[in-house]
C-alpha cells in the first residue's frame, strides 16, 4: 500500500530538513520547497582574503608614509623625478583602491571577471610600480620607504599567487558547471 501523495511529499521534505544532505541546496524560488542537487563548494580563497584584509589596513599606513617621505625628499629631487614620483603615487593609490575592491568582490562573491581584473592589476600595473619605487636608488629611497615597499611587495606577491590559484579553481568549477548543465 502506497502513502498518499501529500503525506509522501511532506515526509520527504521533513527528512531533507532534519537529515541535512550537504550535496543539496535550498531553492527558494520553488513553491514546493524542493531541494535541487547542486555542487555548492566554497571556492573563495582564505589565504587571499586574509592577505587582502591585512593589505586594506596597511594601505593607509603605506600612503601616509609615502606622502611624508616624498614631502621630505622633494627639494632634493630632479624635476623629472618629482613629476614621475607624483604620477606614480597617484597611479598606485588609484590602482590599489581598485585592486582591493576587485579582490574582495571577486574572492568573496566568487566572480571570475573581478578576480581576473584583480590579478591582472596586481601583476601588470601594481607590481612594476612598487618595484620601481623599491629598486630605483635615484629617487633617494628612505629607510621607511624601503620598509613599507617591501611589505607591499610581499602583499602583492602573496595575493598574486593566491589569486591565481583561486582564479584557476573558480574557472575550472565554472567550466564543470557549464558542462553539467548541458545534460539537464
Amino acid at each position: 500500500m502506497e502513502l498518499p501523495e501529500t503525506i509522501r511529499k511532506r515526509l520527504e521534505g521533513f527528512s531533507r530538513n532534519v537529515l541535512f544532505d550537504p550535496t543539496r541546496i535550498w531553492n527558494s524560488t520553488n513553491e514546493n520547497d524542493a531541494f535541487l542537487p547542486h555542487d555548492k563548494r566554497v571556492l573563495s580563497s582564505l589565504p587571499l582574503q586574509m592577505s587582502l584584509y591585512f593589505n586594506m589596513w596597511f594601505f593607509p599606513l603605506w600612503w601616509i608614509s609615502e606622502t611624508v617621505m616624498f614631502h621630505l625628499k622633494y627639494p632634493f629631487l630632479p624635476d623629472y623625478y618629482k613629476f614621475i614620483l607624483v604620477t606614480v603615487l597617484l597611479l598606485m593609490t588609484l590602482f590599489e583602491v581598485i585592486r582591493l575592491y576587485l579582490g574582495y568582490t571577486g574572492n568573496l562573491q566568487e566572480k571570475v571577471p573581478e578576480l581576473a581584473g584583480f590579478w591582472l592589476l596586481s601583476i601588470l600595473l601594481q607590481f612594476p610600480l612598487i618595484l620601481f619605487q623599491l629598486l630605483n636608488e635615484a629617487i633617494l629611497i628612505q629607510p621607511l620607504e624601503r620598509a613599507v615597499h617591501i611589505v607591499l611587495v610581499i602583499f602583492v606577491l602573496t595575493q598574486a599567487v593566491a589569486g591565481f590559484v583561486a582564479l584557476r579553481d573558480m574557472v575550472r568549477h565554472t567550466a564543470d558547471q557549464f558542462h553539467l548543465r548541458q545534460f539537464d
